[in-house]
């Protein structure tokens, strides 16, 4: 279970004390007043935070799709430059094969 989770059960199991509360206490009517206020922040602060979760949740599948994006383009740089340097030491092996031959037909 996630942390999330836990506190989520915990704040619900919370909201669920504070409304028995309310149901089998006769208290008078400012602390009956103020556990209402109470009970309504805490669920102000739960849909905050689940909306501050839900799109801290959208950010990061859209950072991990970007790196994803990223890693690869860089592999796909980092073949064609392999496949460059290999072009390039394949011309270079040619070159000197041709000075070879060049320098065979010189002597």
């Amino acid at each position: 279970m996630t942390i999330i989770e836990k506190k989520e059960k915990n704040l619900n199991h919370l909201i669920n004390k504070l409304n028995s509360l309310t149901l089998t206490y006769s208290q008078p009517t400012y602390e009956l007043e103020k556990i209402k206020s109470e009970k309504n922040e805490i669920l102000r602060q739960k849909d905050q935070l689940e909306k501050k979760n839900a799109e801290l949740l959208r950010e990061h599948k859209y950072l991990r799709d970007k790196i994803t994006n990223l890693q690869s383009e860089i592999k796909k740089k980092s073949d064609l430059e392999e496949n460059f340097n290999q072009e390039i030491e394949e011309l270079n092996k040619e070159t000197q094969s041709l000075v070879s031959e060049i320098e065979k037909w010189q002597t």
